[in-house]
């Protein structure tokens, strides 16, 4: 599940052009977490929709098992990002911060672990808020020169505030 590899880059030292190759590589896959919280921040659909293959997979059932929520699996890019948007936009406040990334690339696939610490607020009541530090495992896949998720588990290791609020 997790990338635990002793070292981030594959490439050969000696061989510049194909570790500048890698290193794009790894810039454009953590884009894709990048784009995919901050799109969710702005209620951006566009951007929030750029993080994504067409055929897309959202888990966020192992974190919301946490507080007790059964949540269905999302599937596909048009469902994931107006479930989504249509339960925060007006109505949560959300900020999302990307830590401790970790990938492995594999021709056109990747593979990223990072934490992911999540706050959201409801804007009528900002006193009911629920902050998630939670693990992300996500496939990706090459897109052009960008990559875009295509398997994403949301796990939860701790959170404060009220979570079946925010989520429902």
């Amino acid at each position: 599940m997790y990338v635990t590899r002793d070292r981030a880059l594959t490439a050969p030292a000696h061989d510049t052009a194909a570790v500048v190759e890698e290193l794009r590589d790894r810039a454009e896959i953590v884009d894709a977490l990048y784009r995919f919280g901050l799109g969710q921040d702005l209620k951006d659909k566009e951007l929030f929709a750029s993080a994504f293959a067409a055929d897309a997979e959202l888990d966020f059932r192992p974190a919301a098992a946490k507080w007790g929520a059964e949540p269905p699996v999302m599937s596909g890019r048009d469902t994931i990002v107006s479930t989504i948007l249509a339960m925060f936009t007006g109505r949560i406040d959300t900020t999302h911060q990307v830590t401790n990334p970790r990938i492995t690339i594999d021709g056109d696939t990747a593979h990223l672990t990072a934490l992911v610490e999540a706050q959201h607020l409801l804007i009528a009541d900002p006193a009911t808020h629920a902050l998630l530090k939670n693990p992300y495992d996500v496939e990706l896949v090459r897109d052009g020169d960008r990559w875009v998720i295509r398997r994403m588990s949301i796990d939860n290791t701790w959170f404060t505030g009220d979570p079946a609020a925010i989520f429902g």
